[in-house]
């Protein structure tokens, strides 16, 4: 299955974890990619890779980020609209 997310400037995405195998790709802009306790800052053309059941999630700063996500197999809860990372918060909120 494939997802592609735009977040926002200032966004802090709920940490989690889903059996699913996920990947992704960043499109555009930066963000810091967090996965199992440890904050990597990535910039446009980074790749990742989340095993099912390891927690993660993005936090983005002044530049929002385009993101391509990956999943296998696919996401059940991403089968319905309106679902997944468009639950975020600004950071702060």
């Amino acid at each position: 299955m494939f997802s592609v997310v735009r977040i926002a400037p200032h966004s802090t995405g709920t940490i989690h974890s889903h059996p699913e195998e996920q990947w992704g790709v960043l499109l555009e802009g930066r963000c810091v990619r967090i996965q199992d306790g440890q904050e990597v800052e990535v910039e446009a053309g980074a790749f990742w890779h989340s095993p099912g059941g390891v927690p993660h999630g993005i936090r983005t700063g002044e530049v929002g980020a385009l993101v391509l996500d990956i999943f296998s197999p696919p996401r059940e809860a991403y089968r319905r609209g309106g679902e997944g990372f468009g639950e975020s918060l600004p950071a702060g909120g």
